[in-house]
């Protein structure tokens, strides 16, 4: 029951309900048991469906298999000297049969027990008249006294606010839910193994950071009081990784969280979790392969097959995916366009104020063609495409093209008409480098509250050597909104950023 959903009579209802069950707990207290934690249970539901769920009612009457089960009662029928409960746990449910006579003084205890309430039965397998599987209980404990009503089990916890805020409720009530975070550690698994096999060490670098670094955010900002220094929650662990790549760790990954101090919104919360490998004697072209296979192979591996339905559109991660550059986007997506044109400043401007697309007035011609493509050519990749030839302007820690140093060697790939990775040839001259902190460091300087500070160390380990590499970014909650058909991220953030409750 929820007062959202229901209104206030039903939240007078939940709260006289609240009081009921506390003076339960306060008659267990009194008779020294409220929580008792000598239980123990030996099966799960699940598994005992696995293994029991065909045998007929004969085998058991022939074949007394003992178990010891604990959950959650999801619901009661009391059928007078019998009742049956619907019991569920981490793997399922299953359903108990009490009886009075087997029972005894327990079994009236049990008749005012609540939905919600947490026991333990002990029994025998036996399948009912119905034919369903079940346990004939010769032992019940209450163990937890659940203090609240659990949702209507017909409307469930259908305040989407309320489902973000009480996790623990939605988990409780909502199949769906669980199936998520069930997909979201599957694919989390599915990538560590698909790295492990391909010789990658997986690694943990520092969350707390003296210069936050590796992407283009506004951080968050603390403080250490021992050493009286500002420090930052990182935007990112690219400079780290970067940084053992230099000590010879030629493949590394790491799957953890960033934060940026950013909107919220269905795609951005300010706590997020990405995949970030690197690898040396590679470039962009080889990491575009290795994504391809990457989300092929998670096709075939957790969901099954390579065609997907997203939000009513249906996706192919069948491969190669397309690949076309930033410029060749703008001019699909801009008819009319003059394309000698598309790195002339003024003409950019000219076309985004017509458009009616904000900008700045120091954007460069690399920062300006990300607006127009953003605004205009972002939204229509919905099947995986690699966007690649990235101004260098707008890319801090990109090698140049050799050909044409106006764009690095840089790609991102959209599917669903949303960035899912990032990828690049690394940048690894370190005077060039020095350069372009210098750049963004100019750009804080003019206000940019999102522009990279510069990392001195970092500099100095590139004077070491960084071989020639390659490396990637993986965003870890869009590809698991990607797989589970969901409209926001916080549809797959078990604890997603929310306002605080009025």
């Amino acid at each position: 029951m929820n007062e959202r959903d229901h209104g206030p009579a039903a939240a007078s209802d939940e709260n006289k309900l609240i009081a009921e069950r506390r003076q339960k707990l306060a008659a267990l207290r009194a008779a020294g048991d409220a929580y008792p934690n000598a239980f123990r249970r030996d099966a799960l539901a699940g598994d005992l469906a696995a293994a029991f769920g065909e045998q007929p009612a004969a085998w058991f009457d022939a074949h007394r298999v003992p178990v010891r089960v604990a959950g959650r009662m999801l619901a009661k029928r009391d059928m007078g000297k019998s009742s049956f409960v619907r019991l569920a746990d981490s793997s399922g449910d299953i359903q108990l049969f009490l009886q009075a006579d087997v029972l005894g003084d327990c079994y009236a205890a049990f008749k005012g027990w609540d939905v919600g309430d947490l026991v333990g039965a002990a029994g025998a397998l036996m399948r009912t008249r119905s034919g369903e599987l079940s346990v004939r209980v010769e032992e019940l404990t209450l163990l937890v006294k659940s203090l609240r009503p659990l949702p209507d089990k017909w409307h469930g916890l259908t305040d989407t606010e309320a489902r973000y805020r009480m996790r623990y409720v939605d988990l409780l009530v909502n199949p769906h839910s669980r199936r998520v975070f069930e997909l979201r550690t599957r694919i989390v698994r599915y990538l560590r193994a698909f790295l492990d096999a391909a010789g990658f060490m997986e690694v943990e670098t520092p969350m707390l950071q003296p210069i936050p670094g590796g992407a283009v955010a506004r951080p968050f900002v603390t403080h250490h009081n021992a050493l009286d220094l500002d420090m930052y929650l990182r935007i990112a662990p690219e400079l780290y990784l970067k940084r053992l790549v230099v000590g010879g760790l030629e493949r590394v990954y790491e799957i953890n969280r960033n934060f940026r101090n950013e909107g919220l919104s269905t795609r951005h919360n300010p706590e997020f979790t990405m995949l970030e490998l690197y690898q040396a004697y590679a470039d962009f072209g080889d990491f575009m392969e290795l994504v391809e296979r990457l989300f092929s192979g998670l096709a075939d591996t957790v969901l099954g097959a390579r065609e997907l339905v997203y939000q009513g559109t249906p996706i192919s991660l069948a491969t190669p995916f397309r690949r076309v550059t930033i410029e060749q986007l703008i001019l699909e997506q801009n008819p009319g366009l003059d394309p000698p044109s598309l790195r002339d400043a003024c003409y950019l401007r000219r076309v985004l104020d017509e458009k009616g697309i904000g900008h700045q007035p120091a954007d460069g011609a690399g920062k300006l063609q990300i607006e127009l493509f953003e605004s205009t050519a972002e939204h229509t990749l919905v099947q995986p495409t690699f966007v690649y030839a990235y101004p260098t302007e707008v890319s801090p820690l990109s090698r140049r093209n050799d050909r044409d140093p106006f764009v690095t060697d840089r790609f991102e790939l959209f599917v669903g008409g949303r960035e899912l990775a990032n990828g690049f040839s690394e940048l690894n001259d370190p005077e060039e480098q020095a350069a372009r902190f210098r750049e963004q460091a100019e750009r804080k300087a003019a206000g940019d509250a999102e522009a990279m500070y510069f990392d001195a160390d970092y500099v100095r380990a590139l004077e070491y050597g960084l071989p020639p590499t390659a490396g990637l970014g993986v965003g870890i909650d869009r590809l698991v909104m990607l797989c589970a058909d969901a409209a926001s991220i916080r549809d797959v953030l078990l604890f997603p950023q929310l306002k605080p409750e009025a």
